[in-house]
């Protein structure tokens, strides 16, 4: 699990989705949840300078994670922008066996895939 979690290739099971969402709300709204909670005295200037800082790989980490589970129903990464569309990713199932981004992270139908590498490589 998380073995590039920066890379937009590949393919992600549910499991690991899910876990990026999570990860992914709690660095977006848990500083600010802190900070209120905390009753921290903070400019909102500084406030916008903290966020900006730490979205951008955050962003950038949820973006990647979101094309691979993409990937992984059959569906280009760019599909993730449609509003919403990461809840359905939360509950899609993925195909069976190899398709166009890489084998099933499952390996349920992925037999098809290393008898034809076998036949390929000759056994």
């Amino acid at each position: 699990m998380f073995k590039n979690p920066f890379s937009f290739n590949g393919r992600i099971r549910r499991k690991e989705y899910g876990i990026s969402f999570i990860i992914y709300v709690i660095f977006i709204y848990g500083p600010k949840i802190l900070i209120v909670l905390n009753g921290i005295d903070i400019s909102v200037e500084n406030l916008t300078h903290i966020n900006f800082v730490i979205s951008i790989p955050t962003v950038y980490f949820f973006m990647a994670q979101g094309a691979k589970r993409c990937h992984d129903i059959g569906k280009s990464g760019w599909y993730q922008l449609i509003p919403f569309y990461a809840i359905y990713l939360l509950f899609a199932d993925s195909h069976d066996g190899e398709n166009e981004y890489g084998l099933n992270p499952k390996g349920i139908g992925n037999d098809t895939a290393y008898d034809s590498l076998i036949d390929s490589i000759g056994k």
